[in-house]
């Protein structure tokens, strides 16, 4: 193996006499480079999509959401249904309902999410989004996002009428805070009161929510423990995970990253090509040496192995600086974040990244070498079958 791997390596290196031959193999290794390259950078920045939004999702949303068919719920029920489950590490009832938001006789159609500030604190990152340390939430109080307050030049301490399809009257709130969920959607289209303001605006009991949420302490074994809350509260009420509903979305962002590997893998076929054409050459080119080669001993599994080498080298060359550039791409888009995006495509302002070993790039690094593997077999097994006689006929 020693002597075949050093003729290869001569072979690959030398460029004294065979110098088309040398720049065909650095074009094969960049080919090789370049896929590899572009492999990882893309399959690293969907992994990132992947991770940055399921952390805003979640941060967003609880883990999982408690409905009724009447549309009411009564909170102290549910709770006590569900003290005996450990998993679960915070309960919190809420009110959702549209309301109309009214600001220098405009008009604007917005969502409504009444909260109990504490148990809030307990099912989603709330806190993390608002800049200042809110401690409480009165009834004349609101929180609204930051895309709004930017649309309707809303400061703190300003004044904003709600109505509600409910009460044909309006209500006064002044804003309290101004949260940043890093969403486009809830950001622009959310604003959040007091719970008993809320159950005020939309006619229900103090012990009554439309939804209650639900944190666990992992939130990826929230579809198991569906099934555990399903019978513990009956057939009555609606049990959703926060997989279930972002499946659509998370379902075609996987078909995403897995159609790019597999177009991206096309650059690495190309340059198996390259690779192909180079050793056919060099086969061509090294008729004589095969023949020497031959007369003094070498079997054909020998011949094969240099040439299987050979384009095995150029395809590890190629592999190594690919995984290395593509690495350091992906570090200084993640330490930089010099791409931005438009958030209300993409809900994120920065290309977010994330290098995930395994699978991904041991994925990526496998397919690359089998690929320069498989495009060694031509050419290896063509000058494995030259004969010494033939070899030499003409030298």
């Amino acid at each position: 193996m020693w002597l075949e791997l050093f003729i290869s390596r001569r072979y690959l290196l030398t460029k004294r006499k065979e110098k088309f031959i040398w720049l065909i193999s650095v074009v094969s290794i960049l080919g090789v480079a370049v896929g590899v390259m572009a492999l990882i950078v893309v399959i690293s920045v969907m992994s990132g999509f992947d991770q940055e939004l399921k952390n805003k999702i979640i941060g967003n949303i609880s883990h999982i959401n408690i409905t009724h068919w009447q549309g009411v719920i009564n909170y102290y029920s549910v709770l006590k249904n569900l003290e005996n489950i450990k998993e679960i590490k915070g309960i919190s009832p809420q009110v959702f309902g549209q309301v109309l938001l009214v600001k220098d006789k405009s008009v604007f159609a917005l969502s409504l999410k009444g909260i109990d500030l504490e148990k809030e604190r307990n099912v989603s990152c709330i806190s993390d989004y608002i800049k200042k340390d809110l401690k409480t939430l009165d009834s004349e109080e609101v929180i609204i996002g930051n895309q709004l307050a930017q649309l309707l030049g809303l400061k703190i301490k300003d004044e904003l009428l709600l109505y509600t399809p409910f009460n044909s009257s309006s209500f006064p709130f002044k804003v309290k805070a101004i949260f940043y969920s890093g969403i486009y959607d809830y950001d622009t289209n959310l604003v959040i009161v007091n719970l008993e303001r809320a159950q005020q605006l939309f006619g229900l009991k103090k012990d009554e929510a439309n939804a209650i949420s639900l944190r666990l302490a992992n939130p990826f074994l929230a579809s198991k423990l569906k099934k555990v809350i399903e019978k513990a509260l009956g057939f009555e009420y609606n049990v959703r995970t926060w997989e279930e509903v972002n499946k659509n979305f998370f379902s075609a962002l996987k078909l995403e990253k897995i159609t790019m590997f597999i177009i991206l893998t096309l650059i690495v076929l190309v340059a198996a090509f390259n690779i192909i054409s180079t050793l056919t050459v060099m086969v061509v080119e090294k008729t004589k040496d095969i023949g020497i080669l031959r007369a003094i001993g070498l079997n054909k599994n020998s011949i094969k192995k240099i040439f299987t080498l050979e384009g095995l080298l150029i395809g590890l060359v190629g592999i190594f600086f690919g995984c290395l550039a593509g690495l350091l791409i992906c570090f200084f888009l993640k330490k930089y974040q010099f791409i931005k995006l438009p958030q209300d495509i993409y809900y994120i302002e920065y290309l977010p990244v994330k290098v995930v070993f395994w699978p991904d790039i041991v994925l990526i690094l496998v397919a690359s070498f089998l690929i320069s593997l498989f495009s060694t077999v031509y050419p290896a097994s063509k000058a494995s079958k030259l004969k010494p006689a033939e070899a030499l006929r003409y030298e």
